[in-house]
């Protein structure tokens, strides 16, 4: 087929065709048997491989035989250049996605992972345009208040509301929380037990913000469900995203008075920005930030968790000993967050200089000093109690002052901003922080005993 006639069966063609390499695939009778809905759109009229190098999980045999049933022919030789497609006719899936400030710490490109730098880590709120940046895919257009969410009952029953059907029927909210990679401070795993796979982040894929926006609640009741007697069946409320990215939460977490679970539409008091959900995605406070699916579009009432790779796979924890094929089915999908803290910024000050002895002496001290901050957080609402700093690798041990903030919600769901100012001469070579929470959850001292081969949860003292 030369590519011009492939292209003719895209998006509303009778018949749908895809490319993969040279062969040319009729893919139109699975379509609606594909596990990840119609994003297999895109690739409508055009190629697959640009996709299947970001969802890898199709990078196996048994998906191959899958797609080989729907084979019809190949693409012309005279539409190839050595034997592919030309560059210029493959779609960058990547081409619209926003602009991002140069401040924040790329680790990837496409799809963007990009972390907030320490030295803006040092505030209660986080700005918008330093917000850490976990994308698992391309960022889809913002479609404004015409954008619209399915919520889909156990027994099949659908209600839909746009953006502007969720401000204007129900009452808004605002929640102060934090959201946390599941993989933030990998980098530190790697370093202090062994490799791990995935991006390696520092200490900055983690933000705090004010988040504006309709309870999940609220909106599930008038949809239908009986949020006081939940269904037997209705165990879990699953998320899509629109550009096919799924997780779920336990329905207790949902439809709790106290959980705060949000459709926000505001972050720090502007509409959200692209990169962080707009026009709307979830905040599951205290829960990992996997489960805040952004640009939400479908919300699925089920009594299994999603079934998408993110939730099955990605987000799993698993034992030092296990190696990088273990049986996922066994591994709960990651939700509260541990314990967690770091330090973001170490300075030195002189007594020798008038504006930095003024400084010294609002800690009562007169001698060359230095100032360490950082953060420390707790998954589940659990607030942070105290926060320890040693500066002699843990011989002994000082307590930070914690900042006290305005948070808004029903529980702690925002982190603590923490200081210590202390004499020059008590510092060693290394600083540690570690902190606790109201049910004295404390984190581990070291990085073997909570190894896995997915870095998740990297919680040990930060050093």
């Amino acid at each position: 087929f030369r590519f011009a006639e492939v292209q003719r069966h895209g998006v509303g063609a009778e018949r749908i065709w895809a490319i993969r390499g040279d062969r040319v695939y009729d893919i139109t009778e699975w379509i609606p048997s594909h596990p990840g809905g119609e994003v297999i759109l895109r690739a409508a009229g055009g190629l697959i491989d640009p996709y299947w190098k970001i969802f890898t999980i199709h990078q196996k045999q048994d998906v191959y035989d899958i797609l080989e049933q729907y084979f019809i022919g190949v693409v012309d030789p005279r539409d190839l250049v050595d034997g592919h497609v030309p560059a210029d006719r493959v779609e960058d899936p990547f081409k619209n996605d926003p602009h991002r400030d140069p401040r924040l710490s790329p680790h990837s490109d496409r799809p963007c992972n990009s972390e907030t730098p320490a030295s803006e880590l040092v505030t209660f709120i986080t700005p918008n345009s330093v917000f850490y940046v976990r994308n698992h895919l391309w960022v889809p257009p913002d479609d404004g208040d015409s954008h619209k969410i399915t919520v889909e009952l156990y027994d099949g029953t659908t209600k839909d509301y746009t953006l502007e059907d969720l401000r204007k029927t129900f009452q808004s909210h605002k929640i102060t929380a934090t959201l946390q990679c599941s993989g933030n401070r990998r980098k530190h795993m790697t370093l202090g037990a062994r490799s791990t796979n995935g991006l390696q982040w520092d200490v900055g894929a983690i933000g705090t913000a004010e988040w504006t926006g309709v309870r999940l609640r609220d909106v599930l009741r008038d949809a239908g469900l009986d949020v006081e007697d939940l269904p037997e069946d209705t165990k879990h409320a699953q998320f899509v995203g629109e550009e096919a990215y799924g997780a779920s939460i336990p329905i207790e977490k949902a439809v709790d008075k106290r959980g705060d679970v949000l459709l926000a539409y505001e972050m720090n008091g502007e509409p959200l920005p692209r990169d962080h959900g707009a026009p709307v995605r979830v905040i599951v406070p205290g829960h990992v930030a996997a489960r805040s699916v952004k640009w939400v579009n479908k919300i699925i009432m089920s009594d299994e968790e999603s079934t998408s790779q993110w939730q099955r796979r990605d987000y799993k924890c698993f034992g030092p000993n296990e190696g990088s094929k273990p049986d996922w089915e066994k591994a709960r999908s990651i939700q509260e967050m541990p314990v967690q803290s770091a330090i973001t910024s170490v300075k030195e000050f002189s007594s020798h200089e008038p504006e930095a002895r003024s400084l010294i002496r609002v800690y009562g001290l007169e001698e060359d000093s230095i100032a360490l901050q950082g953060y420390a957080f707790s998954g589940g609402g659990r607030e942070i109690i105290r926060v320890d700093v040693s500066a002699d690798n843990g011989h002994t041990w000082h307590q930070a002052e914690l900042t006290n903030s305005d948070a808004k919600g029903h529980k702690s769901w925002a982190w603590k901003q923490w200081t210590l100012v202390m004499p020059k001469r008590l510092a060693g070579r290394w600083f540690i922080v570690k902190a606790i929470d109201e049910a004295y959850n404390c984190q581990p001292d070291s990085y073997d005993p909570t190894y896995n081969f997915r870095g998740n949860l990297t919680t040990a003292w930060h050093r």
